[in-house]
């Protein structure tokens, strides 16, 4: 059944930077945030010059990026049960305990099974920024034609914090000394998380005043949508992951690593392109059939990029491919929003922040694997399953992904129309 009507007007960026209280979470937010895209690659930089091994330095970057996965979404359901800042605040405090500790070992030459040991902690107390960044939103927002625009706004920050990330990192690690992008990342952390956690006043509620009756409190994870999403942004990491590897082992294979820069900059260039897009748009497509056909444009690109082997021709495709990850991106963030109950929100967008960011570390692992073994175009065959495998596992429970009753009538007594319909 197809959507009506979704406003009177189109529910730009501009109407969304106006609602009230949102620049005083939004600017610390993307402070805070900025850390999260510099860890994995500061962990590289730092780790390869103490042991002279890329293997040892992916190897720690790897146990960094599982041990946040993991840990994500237990950070996110305490977030909801006690709020953000009683969880934000310790958290933060143990993220740059636990990064100074890991630059020490490093410089100290202590083994790599210490390395080890402090990744696990560094990587399970990252802050989860991204998710309470969008938890506020939904608690602002919850049924109005404004939340896909929040949720296109958030896609585009996230990409973008992945483009300024890794750049600031490798600059402060090649210009200044090799562990400055860590200590850089720590202290980012430790001002933009604790000004974040100030702001009190756009805090969504949580405990038992974000619950009711009629919704008690309950697991995210626990909604047979949620699961299927989780999925669904598994494939999505393996987009991400499979690229940065492969991408690396092409433009080495033909002699050209300098290339390897502009590639990737041209896939997130197609991706913060396809999110300013997406929010700009007053949809008259329901969500749940706008993710299943982006989610199939982003099978077709991916399913095509190992049979590219020329430069031109890899960028052109990944450009489209960029272009493909963002719709399924916001649409997967918008659907989450109208499954779970107030008292779940940020719990769940962790898990599928977390889906993403493991997906991306079992990619990175196969996929060089992969490229070391039979060359840099199989290692392009990883996204391709991955996301094949998501896309199959949509189209099977895509009847999951209803919304729950009580988003439809709460859609329809705030006064906006909007869509009640998924299809």
């Amino acid at each position: 059944m197809a959507s009506t009507v979704i406003s009177d007007k189109r529910p730009g960026y501009g109407r969304l930077l106006r609602t009230p209280g949102a620049l005083s979470f939004l600017l610390p937010g993307f402070a805070a945030r900025q850390p999260f895209a510099m860890l994995t690659i500061g962990i590289v930089l730092l780790v390869q010059h103490t042991t002279g091994s890329f293997g040892s330095a992916g190897a720690v970057a790897a146990v960094t990026g599982v041990s946040m996965a993991l840990f994500a979404p237990q950070s996110g359901k305490l977030a909801d049960r006690f709020g953000q800042r009683a969880v934000l605040i310790p958290g933060v405090l143990v993220h740059t305990a636990s990064v100074c500790l890991l630059v020490a070992l490093a410089l100290g030459g202590a083994p790599l099974w210490a390395l080890f040991l402090a990744a696990v902690p560094a990587g399970a107390s990252v802050p989860q920024v991204g998710p309470m960044v969008r938890a506020r939103w939904a608690a602002k927002l919850d049924g109005t034609p404004l939340m896909p625009t929040a949720a296109a706004f958030e896609s585009v920050t996230d990409e973008f914090t992945f483009v300024v990330g890794p750049v600031l990192a490798t600059a402060l690690c090649t210009g200044v000394h090799p562990a400055a992008g860590l200590i850089a990342e720590a202290a980012l952390t430790l001002v933009g998380g604790l000004f974040f956690a100030a702001q009190r006043a756009t805090q969504p509620a949580f405990g038992l005043s974000a619950a009711t009756a009629a919704e008690p409190h309950r697991s995210a994870l626990s909604i047979p949508g949620v699961r299927v999403l989780v999925v669904a942004f598994l494939g999505i990491g393996s987009v991400f992951g499979g690229m940065q590897v492969s991408l690396t082992a092409f433009t080495e294979e033909i002699g050209n690593p300098g290339a390897n820069g502009l590639l990737y900059g041209v896939f997130a260039a197609g991706n913060m392109l396809a999110g300013i897009a997406m929010g700009a748009v007053a949809w008259k497509v329901g969500p749940r059939r706008r993710l299943i056909l982006g989610y199939a444009g982003l099978t077709a690109a991916a399913s095509l990029l190992w049979t590219t082997h020329s430069v031109l021709l890899l960028g052109a495709l990944g450009l489209v491919v960029g272009l493909c990850i963002a719709p399924a991106l916001i649409t997967g963030y918008t659907i989450v929003e109208t499954l779970i109950p107030a008292s779940a929100r940020t719990e769940a967008f962790t898990w599928l922040t977390g889906a993403v960011a493991l997906g991306q570390a079992a990619a990175v692992t196969v996929a060089g694997r992969l490229a070391d073994a039979h060359g840099a175009s199989t290692g392009f065959l990883v996204p391709m399953v991955g996301t094949a495998l998501a896309l199959a596992t949509l189209l099977a429970l895509r009847s999951r992904l209803k919304p729950r009753e009580t988003s439809r009538v709460a859609a329809r007594g705030i006064g906006h129309r909007v869509p009640v319909a998924v299809d």
